[in-house]
């Protein structure tokens, strides 16, 4: 295969026989590397290179203008636009550049294709004063804001044109409707220098008139890249425009138009490959490549090119680890790097800051981010870890300055400090402290250089966006607060690209669709090939309406969808093998949609090409979930009697029934659960503060009869004891607000409710006589099988008479009923959690009772204060589900029951042969 660019040095070199005096123009600067290797190759005598250049690099030397970046032209446009409107009618600069984004588009589009500023201004202005929705005889004062707005384009326009001209730069678009301005002095300059436009398709109308002109004058001559194929079809695309060029211009009258081949008719092996999801695209090229590799030695002559540019880092992370050498041509999106993230999460920080405090999560974000940790760890200290954990602990929502500060060593205080004051919403604080933050991570990450090459290039990239960001601040005050300023950061760290420098002619070649402009490849992977990507469609980011474009010849989603079908078109001219990827599954708007292009192949296909289609399905593998099975070896049957001598609690054999793997994790290796900051309060902390509230309220009644005086005398305490224990238990958490304050009425609520119906009780004409709150109990359970002593133990919430009857009683704050306390089957006790709660109050009723026997009739249950109305929900056994229950009485036989499953349960756990086996709960 022969390159279209080894064709155009062949050309050059045999009608010149001094190259120096040429310049050569191309699509991109891209390509210049290219068209210089060749030139080596071919070249037979030692002689001095032409000048080659891009499009846009030409029409900066004819215009004699510097374009300017968007961000900076933004700021330009901003100041014309606080001179021309009313100041009461101005925009903050965040609301501002969402719209003058687009409208700068437009302007450069209206200049590039040099329409006449003041008509297209006019017909806008038309339009909207048709279109408009007022359907008042006079107009609404936002109507009237509207078009005035329209209307105002062209001063805008204007103002801006000349302000910027006067310094000497430009954007894009005035600077080709310069060039075309400055031609003819520039062709006069240049008249002994012949210039050669290569491989061009699409041209605006300014690179037309330019072109043109150099053409009638005799001082340059076109190479195009087309094929017959496409260009004899007055329907195909993929050469709309160069059909154009060859009817519309008047040299083509006189001349020919050569440079059409005939490259597409040749031999080619085309797979076009459904692949679900993006990430399996990515996998997929992968695998490609790794056929490719063991095929040939090298993938010199291979390119990878990613429709969707997304792509580029699973693609990074999907090629075969054999590949040694491997150029990218793309640049690597700086929103893409971790440490715009870093960067993101101060900005949200100090935007979320109330009263001298921090949102907690704000400052665990920071404090967590891996690319700060180098500047938080000390040793084997992970200081940041510490203040996440007492800011967990504690129950912190909003976190102070000083509170994380002084917890930092002083040699760091000052970085802590800055990171964690408020900046006082003041911009140009916020860009400096980023630049010490940046300076100080280098510091730190330079010592040890090998390790964090990649992190210090990040730095390096971030520290330019900031001093242009400083810059800009330092320019245009405009940038007012942290919302504003993150907006801009966002704004710019989205076009900025951090550029891989590597060696482009060697290696693997990995590209976006415009970098190919011009370049051959014998194999192609082209991924993402669907519609709505390949081609993008009708996207129509403009202030200007389609039937306005197609009025003044502005492009329109036609032309552009013509300008990615060249591009398809021409990758596959010269290519021997081709692998076209599409998306099978819609992700969002996009994907799951074949691309035209695919469809057109079929119809376009010669007779030498091998067009073959299948789907991909992803290899998948076999996840099984097997159950995780701890064997009791020596020491974990240590830590079982340990725990056995110490005694057993209920709520540790009801985790035992529920989960052995959850007491393995929790009683044996003491694992605790991951302690969050609870912005709402959880369910167990209301259990806790219900809980120990009734604990003061009756405490002072033990060994004493109650009554209705007694319990009408509680409820003036209620309030101050319920924010007593809310405070105790939710840390600094806020109760006065939100759900929280719901959740502090509803705790209020089931006390007071629970006080009114033990008043109910006694109102009965009942004796209610308190004996034991939150008493704390052990007992022995005789195990002759075990060579160790067994204790079981636990705390009762309440133990009370009530006319004559003694009643065990567990609080619940969830709900209960009376079913979830009733047995049939004595073995389904230490079998199935349902029965937990049954298995609860029994525990507490054995350990009473080894206490001392029971002197009268005992029951033990639940209150339940989602339930209140139930009652006391008494343990009962039943002969079967659904008949009424037999016995509600606990009595010495029904502790003898429970003791034959307790000794079951207990042998089990002490079994060195029955290992903790997971349970799918």
């Amino acid at each position: 295969m022969k390159s279209f660019l080894s064709h155009v040095v062949h050309y050059i070199l045999e009608n010149n026989t001094d190259i120096s005096h040429l310049t050569l123009v191309l699509p991109s600067k891209r390509a210049g590397v290219f068209l210089k290797h060749e030139l080596s190759q071919q070249i037979q005598k030692t002689s001095f290179a032409p000048d080659i250049l891009s499009i846009e690099e030409l029409v900066e030397q004819i215009s004699g203008y510097t374009a300017v970046s968007n961000t900076e032209l933004l700021f330009e446009f901003y100041t014309v636009y606080k001179e021309l409107t009313p100041k009461e009618s101005q925009e903050p600069f965040d609301s501002f550049s969402k719209w003058a984004q687009i409208l700068l588009q437009d302007f450069n589009e209206i200049d590039r294709y040099l329409i006449p500023q003041k008509d297209i201004f006019n017909y806008l202005g038309a339009i909207q004063e048709i279109n408009h929705w007022s359907l008042e005889k006079e107009p609404t004062t936002l109507v009237k804001n509207y078009l005035t707005f329209w209307n105002k384009l062209e001063d805008y326009y204007n103002a801006l044109t000349e302000k910027i001209t006067q310094k000497g730069i430009a954007y894009q678009g005035l600077v080709y409707r310069e060039a075309v301005d400055s031609l003819e002095f520039y062709l006069q300059k240049n008249e002994d220098k012949k210039h050669y436009f290569i491989g061009f398709n699409a041209l605006n109308t300014a690179e037309e008139k330019i072109i043109q002109e150099f053409l009638e004058v005799g001082l340059a001559e076109i190479l195009w890249d087309t094929d017959h194929v496409f260009f004899d079809d007055p329907e195909h695309d993929a050469s709309l425009f160069l059909r154009r060029h060859r009817y519309d211009w008047n040299y083509f009258k006189k001349n020919d138009f050569s440079w059409v081949a005939d490259n597409f008719s040749s031999k080619k092996n085309i797979e076009i490959i459904g692949v679900p999801k993006n990430v399996t695209q990515a996998k997929h090229i992968g695998e490609i490549l790794q056929e490719l590799q063991q095929k040939e030695e090298t993938l010199q002559d291979v390119a990878v090119v990613l429709g969707d540019e997304q792509l580029l880092i699973p693609c990074l992370n999907s090629l075969p680890i054999e590949i040694e050498k491997l150029n990218i041509t793309m640049g690597f999106p700086l929103k893409d790097i971790p440490l715009a993230t870093t960067f993101n999460n101060l900005y949200l920080l100090q935007e979320h800051h109330r009263n001298d405090t921090f949102y907690y999560k704000n400052i665990i974000n920071v404090l967590s981010d891996t690319n700060l940790r180098p500047l938080f760890q000390q040793e084997d200290t992970n200081l940041a870890a510490d203040i996440i954990q007492y800011i967990q602990t504690n129950n912190i929502i909003y976190v102070n300055t000083e509170l994380i500060v002084e917890r930092f060593p002083k040699d760091i205080q000052d970085i802590a400090k800055m990171l964690f004051t408020y900046w006082n919403n003041k911009p140009k604080v916020a860009i400096q402290h980023c630049i010490t933050l940046i300076r100080r991570l280098k510091t730190t990450l330079i010592e040890h250089r090998e390790q964090h090459l990649l992190a210090l290039e990040y730095l390096y990239r971030f520290n330019e966006v900031f001093n242009q960001l400083q810059l800009l601040t330092k320019q245009h005050n405009y940038i007012t607060d942290i919302k504003s300023l993150l907006a801009l950061y966002k704004e710019i760290i989205s076009t900025e690209t951090l550029d891989f420098r590597g060696e482009p002619l060697q290696g693997l070649q990995l590209m976006g669709m415009l970098e190919t402009r011009v370049l051959d490849f014998k194999t192609v992977i082209l991924s993402s090939v669907n519609e709505g990507i390949l081609p993008s469609g009708k996207s129509n980011n403009s202030f200007i309406p389609f039937d306005l474009k197609k009025q003044f010849n502005l492009p329109t989603y036609k032309e552009k969808d013509a300008i990615y079908t060249y591009h398809f078109y021409r990758l596959l001219h010269r290519a021997e093998n081709v692998y076209l990827l599409y998306n099978t599954e819609a992700d969002g708007l996009n994907g799951g949609e074949k691309s035209r292009f695919l469809m057109q192949l079929e119809t376009y296909a010669m007779p030498n090409h091998t067009v073959s289609q299948h789907v991909v399905i992803p290899k998948v593998p076999k996840i099984e979930n097997h159950l995780q099975v701890v064997q009791k070896e020596a020491h974990i049957l240590e830590r079982v009697k340990e725990i056995a001598n110490k005694s057993f609690s209920p709520s540790a054999l009801t985790s035992y029934i529920r989960n052995p793997i959850d007491f393995y994790y929790q009683k044996i290796l003491g694992i605790k659960e991951y302690e969050a900051v609870e912005e709402t309060v959880a369910a167990n902390t209301l259990g806790t503060v219900v809980h120990d509230t009734l604990e003061l309220l009756y405490k002072p009644f033990e060994g004493k009869i109650i009554v209705v005086a007694d319990i009408k005398a509680m409820f003036k305490k209620v309030e101050p004891l319920v924010t007593e224990n809310f405070k105790r238990t939710y840390g600094e958490g806020n109760i006065k607000r939100g759900k929280n304050l719901i959740i502090f009425k509803v705790a209020k609520r089931y006390v007071t409710n629970f006080l009114n119906q033990e008043i109910q009780t006694l109102q009965t004409g009942k004796t209610l006589r308190i004996l034991q709150i939150e008493q704390t109990l052990q007992a022995k359970v005789d195990i002759p099988e075990l060579d160790f002593p067994v204790y079981i133990g636990g705390k009762v919430d309440r133990v009370d008479e009530l006319d004559g009857v003694m009643r065990i009683i567990d609080y619940k704050t969830g709900k209960v009923s009376q079913g979830d306390v009733e047995i049939v089957e004595w073995d389904l006790l230490t079998q199935d959690y349902k029965y937990s709660k049954s298995f609860q109050v029994l525990a507490y009723a054995y350990m009473i009772y080894q206490k001392q026997p029971f002197q009268q009739d005992t029951e033990a249950g639940i209150i339940s204060f989602k339930n209140l109305q139930s009652g006391f929900l008494k343990f009962g056994t039943k002969d079967k589900p659904g008949s009424r229950t037999k016995n509600q009485l606990v009595t010495s036989e029904t502790l003898d029951d429970f003791l034959i499953e307790l000794k079951r349960l207990i042998l089990e756990i002490c079994n060195e042969t029955i290992p903790f086996t997971e349970k799918e709960v």
